[in-house]
């Protein structure tokens, strides 16, 4: 497992932690700060899904106007990794 620290942009988090494995699968994906509802929420779905097709999902969705949002951050995050790999 590759364990990931992200600083989201434009939102109320303050780091998204994540891991992946060797298949690119999502695992122990974590907010720090943010509305526990929506970012528990979040991690929640995106245990065990391959991160490609969580970018793919959640890349571009919007909270409130900002022109990002969690989910949308966790994307970047997503994203970011899977470019390091």
């Amino acid at each position: 497992m590759r364990q990931f620290n992200y600083r989201p942009k434009g939102v109320c988090s303050m780091e998204i932690q994540f891991e992946l494995d060797d298949l690119d699968m999502v695992h122990n994906v974590q907010f720090i700060g943010g509305c526990p509802g929506n970012t528990v929420g979040v991690a929640t779905l995106a245990e065990g899904k391959n991160a490609h097709e969580l970018v793919a999902k959640l890349k571009g969705i919007d909270c409130r106007g900002r022109g990002t949002s969690c989910p949308d951050q966790l994307a970047k995050a997503l994203a970011q990794a899977l470019a390091s790999k």
